[in-house]
């Protein structure tokens, strides 16, 4: 299972490591684009909204969980690198003790401000109903979710990106399938959508349990490698907690763009949701990459191969800049038969809104690659407080008060919220670019 990815073409290793990466993203993009589009056909905007706001949620809490994993993927990455067995090991056994605890507490917390957080979102009287029911059932599935993602984290860290692609194939076909059962069938609405990630999630886990007891890793775990050890839990929270909390602060700002669209009205909220869901499935790409850069550059740094991580960087920059070039003309030209796909005919002031917001919005690939595979970089390198501080001043200066001030400027459209996202992130690219150049001057890129 373990690949080493410090020698051969650094292309062909970044492409051959990201595609599997690419697959799984979609795939567990594709829960939340099932549950939306599913609930479309047999239900009405009330649960649209519900599933879009609770799904959001979700996913805010994910990415935090994937962004505290990054730290345990470099450092296995930086200890295959080097050759460092034992070091692997003691990082993989803390991360599985660090993780459950982290699961256990988040879970009971979740659920008693259940409530809370659907007041917070702002959420339009019809769909609380729905969001409360959907948040809930989620929220006791959190332990899979997490698990899902330290395993995850376990293997990318090893090399390997094709084991965790399987494991979400499993569970994405089992939540469509289910989806279709209980909302379909069943008519358990917002619940029915929650019940079948829930369950599908506990499935994906199961079947990588299985797969780990067969493979061979690599490693040897020892009971002593899963006691605390302050030495190493450090070292993977120093490096995730940065990235988890840029990630969360990403959410809140999509959050925070939720709650602005649902003030103003069941319409813009239900078209904001939608356009977040294809907004997802666009930037796997980017986020696929900022994750293949990571787990390379961090192999290539262990090995003292600091040029192959900088070219890992390049090749990545360039890839995630053409496809966001491809995407933005193909949305200009096609936004509102790609919202429209979403919703029944007799939305099509949904429709319109989210074709004007998806054109504003869909910049932000071209600009948001670029500093993902900055901070994928520079996440290997031990150093994501800079990914973390970035993302916080593009939140704070741009996205969030652009969002605010497009929606009371501008009444009759979204396009210029959508442009606040895309101005954050160009911000952010020009702070990477600043702080790489004065990096590598200072030689503070090689050790």
């Amino acid at each position: 299972m373990e690949k080493n990815l410090t020698s051969g073409s650094v292309f062909k290793n970044i492409v051959c490591f990201s595609l599997p990466y690419l697959l799984s993203y979609f795939l567990q993009t594709l829960y939340g684009m099932a549950d939306l589009f599913i609930i479309g056909q047999f239900n009405g905007v009330d649960s649209i909204t519900a599933v879009s706001v609770g799904s959001q949620v979700m996913h805010m809490l994910t990415v935090m969980i994937v962004g505290l994993a990054m730290g345990s993927t470099v450092m296995i990455g930086q200890a295959v690198g080097a050759e460092q067995r034992r070091e692997a090991s003691a990082a993989v056994g803390n991360t599985v003790t660090l993780f459950m605890l982290v699961s256990a507490a988040a879970t009971v917390l979740l659920l008693a401000l259940v409530s809370p957080i659907v007041r917070v979102m702002s959420t339009p009287g019809e769909a609380v109903p729905g969001t409360t029911a959907y948040l809930t059932i989620c929220f006791i599935g959190i332990p899979f979710i997490t698990a899902y993602n330290i395993i995850s984290s376990v293997f990318r860290g090893l090399g390997d990106s094709k084991s965790p692609m399987y494991f979400i194939a499993v569970a994405c076909v089992i939540n469509i399938a289910l989806d279709y059962l209980l909302i379909g069938v069943f008519h358990l609405g917002p619940a029915g959508a929650a019940l079948g990630t829930t369950l599908a999630q506990t499935v994906s886990v199961i079947t990588a349990l299985i797969v780990i007891r067969k493979k061979k890793t690599g490693l040897s775990l020892q009971k002593s490698d899963f006691r605390p050890k302050r030495s190493v839990m450090g070292k993977v929270l120093k490096i995730g907690i940065p990235v988890a909390l840029q990630d969360g602060f990403i959410q809140i700002a999509f959050i925070v763009v939720t709650v602005i669209a649902n003030r103003r009205g069941l319409n813009d909220a239900a078209a904001v949701g939608i356009v977040e869901k294809v907004i997802g499935v666009v930037f796997l790409v980017p986020s696929s990459m900022l994750s293949a850069v990571s787990a390379l550059s961090a192999q290539n740094i262990g090995a003292g191969k600091h040029d192959r991580a900088a070219r890992t960087l390049r090749y990545g920059t360039f890839l995630t800049t053409g496809f966001g070039i491809v995407v933005v003309a193909v949305v200009q030209l096609w936004a509102e038969p790609i919202v429209g796909s979403f919703v029944k005919e007799n939305s099509p002031e949904v429709v319109r809104l989210g074709g004007t917001y998806i054109r504003g919005y869909i910049w932000d690939c071209i600009f948001a690659g670029i500093h993902f595979c900055f901070s994928g970089y520079f996440c290997a390198y031990g150093k994501s407080g800079i990914s973390f501080l970035h993302n916080f001043l593009a939140i704070v200066l741009v996205r969030i008060p652009g969002a605010y001030l497009a929606s009371k400027f501008f009444a009759d459209t979204l396009f210029p919220m959508g442009l606040a996202a895309s101005g954050g992130s160009l911000l952010s690219v020009i702070i990477c670019a600043a702080a790489y150049q004065y990096l590598r001057k200072r030689k503070m890129l090689f050790s």
